[in-house]
């Protein structure tokens, strides 16, 4: 279970911060002074920190710099009822991972708090590429031993050491952050920061504020300065998924990061340096983007210094039987169960599936076998209706219900709020669909105003493109994960 460590003076901040974050998923600890922090960070490291910066006994700054020399890695999130205060300011700049206001928003709190404890387990815990490594709570394997992975390990192997950018490409499912995170793992920037963040997830016009960071003022909402994640990945790493999806506009200054380490933050004219390996990916046709002028042609070739090509499970279904066994053996120490094998007939149905959502599919549908068995043995009877099996074009609805079903199987703790998305968007696409386009058309149909239309459009990066509901429920899964 990941553990917090709060700091702050306050008696009643510490209570309130504590309880309300505080559950079954994360542990919280708390200390009054930067020392008693510094104490317990040598102690017992946590995964994530919060950390006022003020403290009776010294500077947060002070306690920032000593808890980054005892673990750099270690994700620091500042808060202050100072919104001008220039320690946060630099403190992010010298590699901490965000700064809130008091009185803090509680919903936004967790959410950084979710990405920092994921953030520190991608930096602290390592691949194992044996597909025979014990499964342990403090190593992620990437399981294969086909002849197709194996040319995988090797080029992780070749490309590590140097230091280089890597452009990964692979379909939804197929493990393209595992890559990078082994990467950047066997990289000698291992000890600088790993940061992560998926194109395709941002609006577009966030989405340059989160990569180079903001002035203030320097748009209607930007009330403080904002340090960006090319500032915070200084002399790290930083993995930009779904790279395909980037703006044009956001392209353009990317290019010029990567061919001088400097760029401006938004509204500002002060040239910021930095030294950051970056390691893309997407499951975009590249090539076929730059010929249709939705990707730069010499940003292509910036990031392509060498690729890396992940496999969908299809082409290595000897794979199978490993990965299986290797979820088998995940689940039973996560959901406490004990299914001691899978039957011939279970692991020949899943091996005359297509997949399309490759080895995260998979895992889903183990998960489910899980939930559904009832003795020691997954049979067929445990997989979902169609375990595996491609969607069909014609049955929308079985397709909206297995993607409950899947989530409800997952235990997913934001079910409700995925799948009013995949709702929002089916319903958006049909109205622009029967209004021919028409987004005022659309809008009246929907009895919302155009305004709000183009905030969803945007929200779900619908902008100028169609989609079906198969399309949907993996744009949907993709915008929460990897």
């Amino acid at each position: 279970m990941p553990t917090l460590l709060v700091v702050d003076d306050e008696p009643n901040v510490l209570y309130s911060l504590e309880k309300g974050l505080r559950s079954d998923k994360l542990e919280v600890i708390c200390a009054a002074t930067g020392k008693q922090a510094i104490e317990i960070v040598q102690r017992q490291p946590p995964d994530a920190v919060i950390l006022d910066v003020r403290l009776p006994d010294m500077s947060g700054l002070d306690a920032f710099d000593q808890i980054r020399q005892l673990d750099a890695r270690l994700p620091v999130i500042l808060i202050t009822a100072y919104a001008a205060t220039e320690t946060a300011i630099e403190a992010m700049k010298r590699g901490a991972f965000e700064y809130l206001l008091k009185p803090v928003d509680f919903h936004k709190l967790r959410d950084v708090v979710g990405r920092a404890t994921e953030l520190s387990r991608a930096r602290r815990v390592p691949i194992a590429f044996d597909g025979a490594q014990p499964v342990a709570g403090e190593v992620d394997c990437m399981v294969g031993r086909s002849g197709v992975m194996q040319e995988v390990y090797k080029a992780i192997g070749r490309v590590a050491p140097q230091d280089v950018n890597v452009l990964i490409l692979g379909e939804n499912g197929t493990g393209k952050e595992l890559v990078a995170r082994a990467i950047y793992n066997h990289s000698r920037r291992r000890t600088g920061p790993f940061l992560a963040i998926n194109c395709a997830a941002i609006p577009e016009a966030l989405l340059e504020s989160e990569l180079f960071g903001h002035e203030r003022g320097a748009f209607t909402g930007a009330e403080r300065r904002r340090i960006g994640k090319f500032e915070q990945a200084h002399q790290g790493t930083l993995f930009l998924d779904e790279i395909g999806d980037m703006p044009l506009a956001s392209q353009a200054k990317m290019l010029r990061l990567l061919q001088e380490q400097q760029f401006e933050r938004l509204g500002g004219n002060e040239v910021v340096q930095t030294d950051v390996r970056i390691v893309a990916a997407t499951n975009k046709d590249l090539d076929a983007l730059v010929a249709a002028g939705k990707f730069r042609q010499d940003l292509f070739y910036r990031l392509k210094v060498y690729t890396i090509r992940v496999p969908p499970l299809r082409e290595r279904l000897d794979d199978l039987p490993l990965l299986v066994e290797h979820f088998v053996k995940l689940f039973n120490g996560k959901l406490g169960k004990q299914i001691a094998d899978v039957s011939a007939e279970t692991l020949d149905l899943l091996a005359r599936q297509r997949w399309p959502g490759n080895v995260r599919e998979l895992q889903s549908t183990i998960k489910y076998a899980f939930v559904q068995a009832r003795g020691e043995l997954l049979t067929p009877d445990c997989l979902p209706e169609q375990g595996g099996a491609e969607p069909s074009a014609t049955s929308e609805t079985p397709d909206l219900r297995r993607f409950v079903r899947e989530l409800l199987a997952a235990g997913d703790p934001e079910l409700y709020r995925r799948v009013t998305l995949l709702v929002d968007r089916l319903v958006i696409d049909e109205a622009l669909r029967h209004a021919r386009g028409s987004q005022v058309r659309a809008s009246e149909l929907l009895g919302i105003s155009r305004t709000t239309l183009r905030a969803k459009l945007r929200a779900l990066g619908m902008m100028g493109e169609k989609f079906s509901l198969s399309e949907s429920v993996q744009s949907v899964q993709n915008l929460h994960s990897d």
